[in-house]
Parts: C-alpha cells; sequence; structure tokens
C-alpha cells in the first residue's frame, strides 16, 4: 500500500472511531485518565516550542554535524500513541514525533523527518541512509548486536481482544494455542510468537495461527471483523487504541521494554541523544510529553545508551 493510501486510511480509521466514542471536554482536549489512558480527540498541547538549546549538551554533537545543522530522521507511522497521521492526513502526532523534536531543539538541530515502514528503518540505519530511526523500538538483545540505542520509555508487550472474547488473560504464549493472532510485521511480537509457535504441539494443542500485517490500522480490522482473535502489540499503543474504538478491551501485559531512539551500531550521536532526554527529564518537558499522552507509567529514571534486554514477564 503507498503511503498515501495508508495515511488515507489510517485518518479514515481514526476520524471514525473518534466519532463513536466522542470527544473529550473541550477545554481539555486528549483528556487522560490516571492509567494513562487517553480519550476523545487526540492531544493538540505544544510541549515542544518552548524548549530551548542547551549548549553544553549540543556541544556533544560531532562537528561536521553541528556544522551542518541537519539529522536525517526516518519515522515509523501509524501506532498511536507512539506517531500517526491526524484525520488530515498529513500532520503527524504522536509522543515519538514530540521526542524526537523536542530532542532537536536541545541539539540545536533539525529533523528531516521521512515516513518509512517499521520493519524498513533497521536495516536502513546500517546502510546509512538514515542519522535515525523512531518507531517505538523496543530494545532487545537480538537488535543491540547491530543497532545501538537511546531510551526514552519503557512499554512493552501486551495483548487486546474483542469485547465479546473469552480469553481473560495471557500468561504464556501458549495461552494462544488455536487461536489465529494478529500483529505488525518485523516487530519483536512477531519473533517471539514464531519462536513460541512448536511449544504448543509439546502440549498437545493446535498451534496458534500468526497473522502478520505491515500496516497498522489492518491489525485493527482484521480483529474487529473477527478474521483473528487477539492483538499482540505494544502497551501504550493498545491502551490507547481500546479507548479510541468500540467493541475492544485491553487484555493485560505481557513483558516490558525499554524503547529507544535507534541508530546504526557504533554512531558517534548517541551521547548527545542521552544528554538530550535526560534534559528534558531535568527541565519537565519529558513529563509533559508522557502527561499529553497519557503514558505517565512509561517514565525511566535516566536515559541509557543500549541497555540489556529486560527479561521475563511484567511483574504482578
Amino acid at each position: 500500500m503507498s503511503r498515501s493510501r495508508h495515511s488515507a486510511l489510517f485518518a479514515l480509521i481514526t476520524a471514525a472511531a473518534l466519532t463513536l466514542t466522542g470527544c473529550a471536554d473541550p477545554a481539555e482536549p486528549g483528556a487522560s485518565t490516571a492509567k494513562g489512558e487517553a480519550k476523545g480527540k487526540t492531544p493538540t498541547t505544544d510541549v515542544v516550542s518552548s524548549v530551548k538549546k542547551v549548549d553544553a549538551v549540543a556541544g556533544l554533537l560531532p562537528e561536521e554535524v553541528r556544522k551542518a545543522g541537519t539529522l536525517r530522521i526516518a519515522a515509523a507511522t501509524g501506532s498511536p500513541p507512539g506517531a500517526f497521521y491526524e484525520a488530515d492526513g498529513t500532520t503527524l502526532s504522536g509522543a515519538d514525533i514530540d521526542f524526537a523534536d523536542a530532542v532537536a531543539k536541545v541539539l540545536g538541530v533539525e529533523l528531516k523527518r521521512e515516513v518509512a515502514s517499521f520493519e524498513a528503518i533497521l536495516p536502513a540505519l546500517g546502510s546509512g541512509k538514515y542519522d535515525l530511526g523512531t518507531g517505538n523500538f523496543g530494545v532487545t538483545d537480538v537488535r543491540r548486536k547491530t543497532i545501538d540505542f537511546v531510551t526514552y520509555i519503557n512499554d512493552g508487550q501486551g495483548f487486546a481482544v474483542r469485547e465479546d472474547s473469552k480469553l481473560k488473560e495471557v500468561t504464556d504464549l501458549t495461552d494462544l494455542c488455536g487461536l489465529n493472532v494478529s500483529t505488525g510485521a518485523g516487530t519483536t511480537f512477531e519473533v517471539a510468537l514464531q519462536e513460541n509457535l512448536p511449544r504448543c504441539a509439546e502440549k498437545g494443542k493446535k498451534p496458534y495461527e500468526v497473522k502478520t500485517y505491515a500496516d497498522p490500522a489492518a491489525v485493527w480490522l482484521s480483529l474487529k471483523q473477527g478474521r483473528t482473535d487477539v492483538n499482540m502489540s505494544t502497551i501504550n499503543g493498545l491502551r490507547y487504541a481500546v479507548t479510541q474504538q468500540e467493541g475492544l478491551r485491553f487484555l493485560n501485559e505481557f513483558k516490558r521494554l525499554d524503547v529507544g531512539f535507534a541508530f546504526k551500531k557504533g554512531s558517534p550521536l548517541t551521547p548527545a541523544f542521552q544528554a538530550a532526554v535526560n534534559q528534558l527529564k531535568k527541565d519537565g518537558t519529558y513529563d509533559r510529553i508522557l502527561k499529553k499522552w497519557g503514558t505517565t507509567e512509561s517514565a525511566i529514571e535516566t536515559s541509557q545508551i543500549s541497555p540489556p534486554e529486560l527479561k521475563g514477564p511484567t511483574p504482578k
């Protein structure tokens, strides 16, 4: 599907979902609950324009970057509240967009942003096509072999189902045996599902079937139309989506992962980005971005460069 058709489709779905769920108080667009579930219209609070350049942090950039004043960034879209097109089909919004723009302000550089598919971004970093990428990239040990990360939130893996589903909780992927599971192509979810697929047969159960989609909107359509039974995706994305669409419910968290800006291995940009994220925490911008998008539970204490993968399921 072309980018323009994808934008139009997602905008249509978003607009329809907002119509079904109603609007937040006009004085409080995108009002959020304490659980981090944004409701109503997408938030419009400006949390970036007031951010100032910090010379000590900008000085950590390589000299050639400071002189050029620009960085090439690839952004995966279609997964609110991370990054998505507004109903006009052209305006990009989301927490990933705000975080990247705020970091750029601290560093005193301009981002040359290009929308790219999730599964294409990490390989493109290695080829030098982009300087960095965003797309709610979870930090895993496998990815750390070829990619460097600068963490800015903690998100992870979870599940959503239709409201009439008999599935109550997924504590082990074998709980999915016999079901059709939808997820995004090229994601950690797809990898985990494929790696654990043989375990159903080992337990004498019918294997689950993994249905992957490059278009995030198609994942939700498959679930709502009954072609799949459960969606595995990001915790924040799932929590947000079920508040914007009727007939769906968030099932449970499964595993937490740190999420970071992605760079080619050995990139000299990572120290500056780490310092910039920590500067945003220091000046309060960090918390304002999380509050805007209803994801305060994803706050991290400090930004890290390529930390080890978080292991095990989410603690009870």
